[in-house]
């Protein structure tokens, strides 16, 4: 054979490696150990993270016919065989592009398809979201997976990838992504007894069952002691549509049920589920789609099932027995996982990504004199701005009546229009909708909204939260002397309009309940 036909020599070395991985075999002559002997690297995903997804190759550069092909590592021997050598010696998802598409959807079925990396969690595709859409980040941003077809929808969890979450799902079923608030998500952090009634935990310690908020969240995350919640749930029997009424233990190793009334003997206590390959689901529509008793339905589901055969379903009589529930459940399963995603936006405040350098260096000004001035004195920077916000209400009032003579008896009609750019009010929006909204964004005190009330046109509806329960307060109109007021103790305490209502029910409690706090926002995305 002449020189001009000889192989080169990295040739006959990549063409002998080829040849040993295709047949799973390698040898000292060959230099190549064989793939069953190639370290891994821990950056590399495995094969089943990635099926099913679009992919894309890395490496590759596009040719002027549009294919994708490698980029040769060995630019001195450029040509089309060396280059699927190399391809045939790399691992398989070696080749894949570390990015997918997800699709995100709010409550009103609207979405958005982004790129991110298959590594991204719950709380990477929150914070992306928040910063396209310029939503002000208060920590109660949640993604949540909704499964249509069996009904139930949860919470996932600020560190759990949502590529292995929408992995587990089947291609011919409506599955889903939403983005939208839930103020719930921690709350039990900060309100521990208000989450578990007395009657429903039982604490082996030496405290007799008597403990404070710190000690009940304690007792959830060590995995040393013994929480335990009990009560009575609705099961529905499997294969029949019959619910029957059952003592429920919830324990670490899983949740039972008693056969004999309220024992927790043992010999009398049934296995239900376990938690290390199962999560909890509330259920969307627990009368209609299941025929559950009461509203306040639930289920386990097993990761690696999407058939409804496989689901747990349950069912409490109230609102709040059901939080309990599921919240203990959620804790049994990642402990203090949990603590660290609530903790962890708390430690980077002083240095959030989310607060830009402009804000971080706004000061108050001071321009009515010939000369501005800062403003160092916090309680005059508040009288301040408190002064500039009521000059531009009445501004805005004297535009909104600017089609006539701006008078005493065209102000309160002027007022009617400042409200519905809040992101508070949600005009017509019937009781069903506004109970089911603050549902969503989470049954914990303070969380409101107004809206047009469906009876009397001329009035109001303050919805509002409290006790794990939603409250409805007509807000009336009050005239007085050609003025037109509103208030929600028949007069006694009066507003020019429902923004300055607003805002003094979030600092003073008055006739309510509680003060509000959170608000249900009228368009999220």
């Amino acid at each position: 054979m002449s020189d001009a036909l000889e192989e080169p020599p990295v040739l006959r070395r990549l063409r002998r490696k080829a040849a040993a991985f295709r047949t799973g075999g390698g040898s000292e002559e060959s230099g190549f150990p064989g793939p069953s002997c190639i370290p891994l690297e821990e950056t590399l995903l495995p094969p089943h993270t990635l099926s099913g997804q679009t992919t894309q190759l890395t490496g590759c550069r596009r040719s002027k016919e549009g294919e994708e092909v490698l980029d040769d590592p060995f630019p001195e021997l450029f040509s089309s065989t060396v280059s699927s050598l190399v391809s045939g010696c790399l691992l398989p998802w070696t080749k894949t592009c570390m990015t997918q598409v997800i699709k995100v959807f709010h409550e009103d079925n609207t979405s958005r398809a982004v790129e991110v990396p298959s590594d991204i969690t719950a709380r990477d595709v929150c914070q992306l979201f928040v910063l396209k859409n310029h939503c002000i980040d208060d920590r109660s941003w949640t993604l949540f997976e909704q499964l249509s077809h069996l009904g139930i929808e949860r919470t996932i969890e600020d560190h759990e990838s949502v590529i292995e979450v929408q992995s587990s799902w089947s291609m011919d079923t409506d599955s889903r992504l939403y983005f939208r608030k839930n103020y719930a998500k921690y709350e039990f952090f900060k309100k521990t007894l208000d989450f578990f009634p007395e009657h429903m935990v039982s604490i082996s310690s030496e405290t007799n069952g008597i403990m404070n908020h710190s000690q009940l969240i304690q007792t959830f995350l060590n995995a040393s002691s013994c929480p335990e919640i009990h009560g009575f749930l609705h099961a529905k029997e499997q294969g029949k549509k019959s619910w029957k009424k059952f003592y429920f233990v919830l324990r670490r190793s899983g949740l039972y049920f008693s056969n004999k009334g309220t024992s927790k003997e043992p010999r009398h206590l049934q296995f239900v589920a376990e938690f290390s390959d199962s999560d909890v689901y509330s259920l969307l529509s627990a009368r209609k789609m299941h025929g559950a008793p009461t509203e306040y339905g639930f289920c386990i589901k097993p990761n690696k099932s999407g058939s409804p055969r496989d689901l747990k379903l349950l069912c409490a009589d109230e609102e709040h027995i059901r939080t309990c529930w599921v919240t203990a459940i959620r804790l049994f399963k990642h402990g203090m996982q949990l603590y660290q995603n609530f903790i962890q936006p708390h430690q980077k405040q002083k240095t959030s990504p989310m607060r830009s350098i402009s804000e971080n260096s706004l000061v108050a000004m001071d321009f009515s004199g010939h000369k501005s001035r800062v403003i160092e004195n916090p309680s005059e920077a508040l009288s301040v701005a408190v002064e500039e916000g009521l000059s531009w209400r009445r501004k805005s009032c004297h535009r909104l009546s600017s089609h006539g003579s701006p008078s005493a008896s065209q102000s309160p009609a002027a007022n009617l229009g400042l409200h519905r750019a809040q992101p508070w009010f949600h005009s017509k929006l019937s009781r069903d909708e506004a109970h089911r909204l603050i549902a969503q964004h989470g049954l914990i005190d303070g969380v409101f909204l107004l809206r047009d009330s469906q009876s009397n046109p001329k009035t109001f509806v303050l919805s509002l939260c409290h006790t794990q329960r939603v409250k409805h307060f007509q807000i009336l109109p009050v005239e007085d002397e050609g003025e037109l007021f509103f208030s929600l103790d028949d007069g006694q305490t009066r507003f020019t309009d429902l923004i300055q209502l607003v805002e003094f029910y979030q600092l003073n409690k008055g006739v309510l309940p509680c003060k509000l706090k959170h608000h249900c926002v009228r368009i999220t995305l």
